[in-house]
């Protein structure tokens, strides 16, 4: 891996991190309030399997800029096709949370660039009652309290037993919150509405994978939406028992097999 390096766009610049590797691209994007290292114990184990592998900031969040003019879904997926396009071509996407959403809409738009997907922790639609619970949101979240509450919330997204740097991993998060503009786009992202994606859903023609945690509390039954994304995508199913929102970080392992799994199939 070399230092970040930064894609250029037309409001400002996307921060990601190169592995390079002989085999396909593998193109990872995290969700809102998250960061590219994220994905520090899965990245590696991705490399090992022979990918390139690419680790980006989403907007407004860690080393990429504060200056755009939308968050949301639709926006990260020009940026995940504007990064395929910068480090040549076709790539698999891997996306969690939000990220999901984006890769979905990334594939449905470049069917012919977009050679598989692996959904963590998916956001593809709005959950039941997502009106309410936005207004709850962006409550909890009005300053001077609001990053506090967000900080205070972030531990339940992986419950049990933390990852590996888990605390340093925190306090990088925390820090993210602090830097100039990244509060209010950080706010911004928290308005995003997943209905791009879940209309963009049949038109996806890609192979797809779908990891969500069983644990993940920002679904009432995680279980039955990982199943119902499946359906709409035919892709593989696979619950990690005791694991949130993040299964990049709690079952990297797991990914990892997943991942590889969904590149075999493809070739």
């Amino acid at each position: 891996m070399t230092d970040v390096r930064y894609l250029r766009r037309p409001e400002g610049r996307i921060a990601y991190d190169l592995w390079d590797g002989d085999g396909p691209l593998v193109i990872c994007a995290s969700g809102m309030g998250e960061l590219r290292q994220s994905y520090r114990l899965l990245a590696p184990k991705l490399v090992e399997a022979g990918y390139r592998v690419a680790v980006m900031d989403i907007r407004g969040h860690g080393d990429s800029d504060a200056s755009f003019s939308a968050y949301d879904d639709v926006a990260l997926a020009s940026d995940l096709l504007a990064l395929m396009d910068e480090l040549g071509g076709s790539a698999y996407l891997v996306g969690n949370s939000m990220g999901a959403g984006a890769a979905v809409i990334a594939a449905a738009d470049a069917p012919a660039k977009v050679r598989g997907l692996a959904l963590l922790g998916p956001f593809v639609r709005n959950p039941a009652g997502a009106a309410v619970l936005n207004l709850l949101f962006r409550i909890m979240l009005v300053r001077p309290w609001g990053p506090a509450a967000f900080l205070g919330y972030y531990p339940k997204w992986l419950p049990g037993t933390k990852p590996e740097g888990y605390e340093q991993h925190l306090a990088r998060v925390r820090d993210n919150l602090r830097r100039p503009g990244h509060w209010r786009a950080f706010v911004r992202t928290t308005r995003t509405s997943h209905e791009p994606a879940r209309r963009r859903l049949p038109e996806v023609s890609a192979p797809a994978v779908v990891v969500m945690g069983a644990a993940d509390v920002d679904w009432k039954d995680p279980a039955a939406e990982a199943h119902w994304i499946g359906e709409q995508l035919g892709a593989e199913v696979v619950l990690a028992p005791g694991v949130g929102h993040f299964p990049q970080a709690q079952a990297p392992d797991a990914v990892a097999a997943v991942v590889t799994r969904l590149v075999e199939r493809v070739r």
